[in-house]
């Protein structure tokens, strides 16, 4: 802060205690509130822009601490500009954070935050990356840069990883995944969510073994061979953090406003005038400082929620957009089929059966996207099942993907579609063995198999694939595959 004043600051200042200090535009003021076993400091600082007329920049610290059981930390930079325009500026967080996090050591729940990049070394590593990828409290990005096979370094000299994990220390968290363990996430998550090859992948909060890919952006090492496509890449990643980071971030509870601090202070010193039974004079000038106080904190607050409804306004629209293009993929995708049923054509007549189980959920993603889906705890059951006959399998599929799916389509219930398949296969009820199950915010009645092997419990014989139809999407989603599952009635 004195910095940025660009002059020496009073005395109490350094005793953490409440001060002004004006400076021709470059101001700043700091309060205190003791109240108790609670102890908390907070800080403003304003700095006109080096090069832009009327842009002010504004810092806002808070520090405190609670019945010393630990300290909390929080830092809003805010921006006030006379622009029309939206500000073309390059997200990246304030030296300050930099400072802190490598002298004094800021952590974010159990983990501390670093400015350096976490190189992945082991398997352990890689296993610890893919919990914290799957982490549903996740709340930050986490950017993976990956080494393409045969490289020393990922993505250097355009895009080395120390450069976006200080630029984005705070906001996201930055991974070097070596080729040698490349393997192991593209096993656990599949092709299509996986990062290798030299490319870059950002793993947004929220992200699941069954997550739409076109959510996490990948950029390939193709579009990182050159400066341009790199540094475009890099303020893409960051302004996704920078976005993350306003949105999930809850102001008054994970981040203090200057404001509210000093409006808190404020009440507190007149309770305490009124306690100490001050005289008229002193309460009438208490109350003058806290309208004044009152009449800014409604400005910001107006600029603010302004702001933030222009942020959920864009968030509804991105979202009916994804919509409408997943419902016009869906429908593109019954009419091709339609077509094809008039010609006298089989939609997946040309389609390779799997062989192998390591390839079985990348097949089901190729050939079945928008009308079969795998759960995540589906996926997870075949990558290495005992059941042997893999193509068994995804001809049952297939099935649910058109005979099946046609059908429900048309009307039919899945009362109707009690049958024999072929080969020893039979769609049945699940009887005993039906169970509930979370798809996608919602509990669905898990009541239909697809099932063969007769009576044998051999899990190298017996497949067993659990299914229902979600009415929304349009689609068969496999809860359970390919064995049988064991119940209360098993």
């Amino acid at each position: 802060v004195r910095k940025r004043v660009g002059a020496p600051l009073p005395k109490i200042a350094w005793e953490y205690e409440e001060f002004e200090k004006h400076m021709g535009g470059r101001d700043c003021k700091a309060v205190r509130i003791v109240d108790g076993s609670a102890d908390l400091w907070a800080i403003r600082a304003n700095d006109p822009d080096k090069t832009v007329a009327g842009r002010v920049w504004t810092t806002e610290i808070f520090i405190g601490h609670e019945n010393t059981r630990h300290v909390r930390f929080g830092l809003r930079l805010l921006v006030s500009a006379p622009e029309v325009d939206p500000l073309t500026v390059e997200p990246a967080v304030p030296g300050l954070m930099l400072q802190l996090a490598e002298e004094c050591g800021l952590y974010q729940g159990e983990r501390r935050l670093t400015p350096e990049p976490w190189i992945v070394e082991s398997d352990d590593d890689t296993q610890r990356l893919i919990g914290a990828l799957l982490d549903p409290l996740r709340r930050q990005p986490v950017f993976v840069l990956s080494v393409a096979s045969g490289a020393v370094d990922p993505l250097a000299p355009y895009m080395p990883p120390e450069p976006l994990a200080r630029e984005s220390v705070g906001l996201a968290r930055t991974v070097v995944l070596p080729a040698r363990f490349t393997w192991s996430l593209t096993e656990r998550l599949g092709k299509r969510l996986s990062v290798f090859g030299g490319a870059v992948r950002a793993y947004m909060p929220g992200f699941a073994e069954d997550a739409d890919p076109y959510n996490h952006p990948l950029f390939l090492a193709e579009r990182l061979s050159n400066r341009t496509g790199a540094r475009q890449a890099s303020i893409t990643l960051r302004r996704r953090a920078a976005t993350i980071s306003l949105r999930r971030i809850r102001l008054g509870q994970d981040v203090l406003s200057f404001s509210s601090v000093q409006t808190h202070n404020i009440a507190a010193k007149r309770a305490r005038l009124d306690h100490e039974n001050a005289t008229a004079e002193k309460k009438l000038e208490a109350a003058q400082v806290e309208i004044e106080n009152l009449k800014e904190s409604l400005i910001k607050s107006k600029d603010e929620q302004g702001w933030f409804a222009e942020q959920h306004d864009e968030v509804v629209a991105e979202k009916e957009q994804l919509e409408n293009k997943l419902g016009a993929a869906y429908y593109r995708i019954q009419q091709l089929t339609e077509q094809l049923a008039t010609r006298g054509d089989k939609p997946d007549s040309d389609i390779r059966l799997p062989d192998e189980w390591e390839n079985f959920s990348d097949w089901c993603e190729t050939n079945l996207s928008g009308r079969v889906a795998l759960s995540p705890r589906a996926r997870r059951e075949v990558r290495a099942p005992l059941f042997e006959d893999v193509a068994m399998a995804g001809q049952c599929l297939l099935w649910l993907a058109n005979d099946y799916r046609q059908a429900r389509l048309q009307g039919g219930n899945a009362g109707d579609l009690r049958e024999s398949i072929e080969g020893g296969l039979w769609n049945d009820r699940s009887g005993a063995d039906a169970f509930e199950f979370d798809w996608q915010g919602k509990r669905f009645d898990v009541e239909w198999h697809i099932k063969s092997g007769g009576n044998t419990r051999d899990p190298r014989r017996c497949l067993r694939i659990y299914y229902f139809w979600d009415e929304t999407s349009e689609q068969v989603v496999i809860a359970s595959m390919p064995a049988h599952i064991r119940t209360g009635a098993t």
